[in-house]
């Protein structure tokens, strides 16, 4: 059970770190800042609404927008970009230093004795819990609450330390693997240390003095993802990074299927949370003949329960949502096969 759910950490630092090396190299074949810095605040953008919409939909299951949004990991891959298309108009080094700098240092913010009372009274409190704290937001005095999971810091800086890991990425193949290899050894050596002093890099000590069920070498490997301490960072991209070369060998095996799969992968975000929650449901149908309570009643994202018929009729539009976006993957597909040379713009997006 415990290992289900440390496995998902090391997706959002991967997606944060990979987004800003594609972004590297889409800048390097566009050959075009300005360009560049354009499509990172549209592409952006377009995941932010995403999120607050066909995604909050997806995981909520439900269309009560009046009471409860979700700002997730597409929300915060969403902003890094914008916040990116104003870092690629400074040199690279440039920006891998301050993407490493975000990311080694923002846990000094563990030594600021926070008073949640000050905070939660101070004009700038929204502000702060979007850049770090995370944690809900009250949009207005009737307004719906946003709920934000993935905070800006620290992860503008794991993006922008994968812009400039783009450098490493087209060095020559012998030499790029031994830099893989060095940082991502590297990572993990200082996440070992910085977790065995248990001073800095996490405020959740794992030599914990109250009394707990969880074995010690699980406290260990459990950082603190929200936000995302440097332990957390070191323990998720050393080996996501110390793997690379190796994961580059399976692509040249397996060419094609690598290529599908990688080119599209909001297509697979997208169109995976509906089908697993679809299928939930037609399960949970088909063992009780109704939806188990926790999907809807008494659930703070849907309150109150939906009425009658709702399960059904959210569950048959999710069906026809999985297989409409299904259906439009292969004329996407076979079109951008096309114009693989000179795409059209709105391919770009896709």
């Amino acid at each position: 059970m415990f290992f289900t759910r440390w496995i998902t950490n090391f997706v959002a630092p991967a997606f944060a770190f990979l987004a800003g090396t594609s972004a590297y190299l889409l800048g390097q074949r566009m050959g075009d800042r300005r360009a560049l810095s354009r499509y990172l605040v549209t592409r952006g953008l377009i995941l932010v609404l995403l999120e607050l919409t066909v995604i909050r939909v997806a995981w909520t299951f439900n269309f009560d927008f009046g009471h409860y949004l979700l700002a997730g990991v597409i929300w915060m891959l969403g902003w890094c970009m914008v916040l990116l298309a104003a870092l690629v108009w400074l040199p690279t080094v440039a920006i891998g230093a301050f993407g490493v700098a975000i990311i080694a240092l923002h846990n000094l913010m563990d030594f600021v004795p926070l008073n949640e009372d000050q905070l939660a009274q101070s004009s700038l409190a929204w502000l702060w819990q979007i850049l770090y704290y995370g944690g809900p937001i009250q949009l207005g005095h009737n307004g719906p609450t946003l709920m934000v999971l993935y905070s800006i810091v620290p992860w503008i800086g794991v993006m922008a330390a994968g812009y400039a890991f783009g450098a490493v990425i087209t060095l020559e193949p012998s030499r790029r693997d031994r830099i893989c290899v060095t940082i991502g050894a590297s990572a993990i050596v200082l996440f070992l240390l910085l977790r065995t002093i248990d001073v800095y890099g996490d405020p959740r000590h794992w030599h914990v003095t109250a009394p707990t069920p969880m074995p010690a070498a699980f406290r260990f490997i459990n950082t603190t993802k929200y936000p995302a301490s440097l332990q957390f960072l070191l323990m998720t991209l050393g080996p996501t990074i110390l793997l690379l070369p190796l994961a580059d060998r399976a692509r040249r095996k397996v060419g094609e299927f690598w290529a599908t799969f990688g080119r599209v992968p909001m297509f697979y975000y997208l169109i995976h949370i509906p089908a697993i929650h679809f299928a939930a449901v037609i399960v949970s149908l088909a063992r009780e003949g109704r939806a188990d309570p926790w999907l809807f009643a008494n659930h703070p994202m849907m309150n109150p329960p939906p009425p009658e018929g709702y399960t059904w009729k959210l569950s048959l539009l999710y069906a026809v949502f999985i297989v409409v976006v299904a259906l439009l993957y292969f004329p996407c597909r076979w079109y951008a096969r096309r114009k693989a040379t000179n795409p059209a713009p709105w391919m770009r997006y896709i």
